[in-house]
């Protein structure tokens, strides 16, 4: 059984890929890396790793040859070729190269969603139905990582900000979401066509509040509107187009569409996810990864 894993140079592949080690041997992990110079720190492990980029389809059907099951992890938006047509190609190649199952990271509550950031996965999410390939959707929720700037800010002097209101997420660690993946990827979690995968909701103060216990510090928590919050992203130094990227997020929040309620993160991985207090401990200790508005997490 051959297990290809895309995506494996960011962070959620990274942690997929590790997860991925602890359930199959080596020599049926396959990685797809987009350079020779990505590819070479995989190969130093003894991984097999082909290269492609979603771009060049014939790439793909080259890298896809002899693949069992893939983690098919979406690309980033914003690429000369738009995301969505490098999924296209993503989908068709595994069709004429006969892979048996596709785990793919949509979004959540993708065919409902109205959200601006939906729109790609849904496209893919139908193409997969449409292939005739099996399948499972990874909706995953938002990961705790991606407000590792506003927790930054909080904890060195500045206030912990949003203009989300009221509105709920199901906040997980990244490594939680990839954990499941892996689960699914293997078998180890057998699943259906969906899975809408997520932590307890909350609120932006509920999150405030745990960041205050898990660190032990004191700051200010402030509800803006949509102009003063934009207003303190810029004092804050984000750029310009970040500022929308963040602002539609906000909205998005506030609307409800990371509202899903559901226990799928649990069950697929046979425990609960860790409470907001306890995942900020962990994330803030390991100080590996801090969120870049210049390349934000989608």
């Amino acid at each position: 059984m051959k297990y290809l894993l895309t995506g494996a140079t960011g962070g959620f592949g990274t942690y997929a890929l590790s997860f991925l080690k602890q359930q199959v041997a080596l020599e049926d992990i396959v990685v797809l890396a987009r350079s020779e110079a990505k590819a070479a720190p995989f190969r130093e492990q003894g991984i097999e790793t082909r290269i492609a980029d979603f771009a060049d389809y014939d790439s793909l059907l080259a890298a896809f040859a002899g693949i069992d099951r893939m983690l098919f992890v979406s690309s980033q938006p914003g690429e000369a070729v738009s995301r969505g047509d490098q999924h296209k190609n993503v989908v068709a190649a595994a069709k004429e190269t006969g892979i048996g199952f596709i785990a793919y990271t949509s979004f959540p509550n993708a065919t409902k969603s109205t959200s601006p950031l939906a729109q790609d996965h849904i496209l893919t999410e139908t193409l997969l139905k449409e292939s005739g390939i099996p399948h499972t959707f990874l909706r995953n929720n938002w990961y705790f990582e991606n407000e590792m700037a506003t927790y930054e800010t909080a904890l060195n002097g500045g206030a912990f900000t949003y203009s989300a209101e009221d509105g709920r997420v199901g906040w997980a660690l990244k490594k939680e979401y990839a954990e499941a993946a892996g689960n699914v990827l293997t078998g180890k979690f057998l699943s259906g066509e969906v899975l809408e995968l997520g932590g307890p909701l909350i609120t932006y103060a509920d999150l405030a509040a745990a960041l205050r216990v898990a660190t032990g510090k004191k700051f200010r928590s402030l509800a803006l509107d949509d102009g003063e919050y934009q207003n303190d992203l810029k004092v804050h130094g984000v750029p310009a187009e970040s500022i929308a990227f963040v602002m539609m997020i906000q909205r998005d929040i506030r609307e409800g569409q990371l509202a899903i309620k559901s226990n799928d993160l649990e069950k697929v991985l046979g425990r609960p996810a860790k409470p907001a207090t306890l995942a900020l401990k962990e994330l803030l200790a390991s100080n590996k990864e801090s969120v870049s508005f210049d390349n934000p997490p989608v």
